[in-house]
């Protein structure tokens, strides 16, 4: 266990060992291919490409920084474990995405709390104090949203990911993602009317 999570700690610190042919980036089911046969390196060059999506998709499950990097980390080792079992002609990410939301969800169910979600960079009005208010309203109508609602709002508005995207990595149709963020809006409005605007 230890060596494991040095694994997903020293690839976010460390450049990655993994030997690259013809300086070419080899592609993912490569890169798993190699993960497959233990090669260790070739998780750091995984763990590198994805460890900052994981942290602030976690961050938005569990509205702590710290809980969020433990967990996103706890889900790198834990996809590392079941990696043989992955389908390597599939993307990586999604496989990924569904083990460490249900890590989120365990923790929840754990701790039952709300902490507040420190949003740098993500500027809502204009004045700090302002800003800082309508951020703690915005976070507590997220939280009282169903749970595939709060999924899509966090993936698209703090993640940017197209609609598309959103549906490749729930494993969902593009027409109920779009209806769940329609919804998700909807009431989210309800709550912060005329100051938050979700175009």
């Amino acid at each position: 266990m230890a060596k494991e999570l040095a694994l997903a700690r020293g690839s976010v610190l460390e450049s990655t060992g993994f030997e690259m042919k013809d300086d070419k980036v080899p592609s993912e089911a490569e890169v798993i291919a190699r993960v497959k046969k233990g090669d260790k390196e070739a998780y750091h060059f995984l763990v590198t490409r994805y460890m900052q999506r994981a942290f602030y998709i976690a961050l938005g499950f569990v509205h702590n920084p710290q809980d969020a990097l433990d967990i996103s980390q706890e889900a790198f080792i834990k996809a590392f474990r079941k990696i043989k079992k992955f389908d390597s002609q599939k993307p990586f990410f999604p496989w990924f995405y569904q083990l460490m939301k249900n890590l989120c969800f365990d923790h929840l169910r754990r701790t039952k709390r709300r902490e507040e979600v420190p949003l740098d960079g993500v500027r809502i009005l204009k004045t700090e104090k302002d800003d800082r208010e309508m951020k703690e309203i915005l976070w507590k109508g997220i939280e009282n949203l169903p749970q595939e609602q709060k999924e899509v709002i966090i993936l698209r508005y703090f993640q940017q990911y197209s609609y598309q995207e959103i549906a490749d990595i729930l494993e969902k149709p593009l027409g109920t993602i779009m209806s769940s963020l329609y919804y998700a809006k909807v009431r989210l409005k309800k709550i912060l009317g005329k100051y938050l605007c979700l175009g």
